[in-house]
């Protein structure tokens, strides 16, 4: 069973920066897929950024609303994933989860708790 607990929100001016962390615990870090994950009010859970079990970037994954904005990173041996927010935008609020996907799978095996970001106009 794999633990994720995200930090790092909070709240932020637009055009502010926030980074957010999510530390695993309870497997074996470098045989998961990483993601970030948003979900505002009203909205579906959306995924943000994705990157494998490398951290190659050519194995990474922005969505559209957020290239050249944020970047995603990873640190095997310290069990983290960072997703760095920069110029952030009002559009930008929402709860942040990060999750987990085996390596080969199709699939999220784990969830963290969400983090909530707020980015004030």
């Amino acid at each position: 069973q794999v633990q994720l607990v995200e930090s790092g929100g909070g709240l932020v001016q637009a055009g502010g920066s926030l980074r957010l962390s999510c530390a695993a615990s309870g497997g074996t870090f470098s045989s998961y897929a990483m993601g970030w994950f948003r979900q505002a009010p009203g909205k579906e859970r959306e995924l943000v950024t994705a990157i494998s079990w490398s951290g190659g970037g050519e194995n990474t994954f922005y969505a559209d609303s957020v290239k050249g904005r944020f970047t995603t990173s990873r640190d095997n041996a310290k069990n983290t994933v960072y997703l760095q927010m920069n110029s952030l935008k009002p559009e930008d609020t929402a709860v942040y989860y990060c999750a987990a996907s085996l390596v080969g799978g199709t699939s999220i095996d784990y969830w963290g708790q969400g983090t909530q970001v707020t980015v004030s106009s």
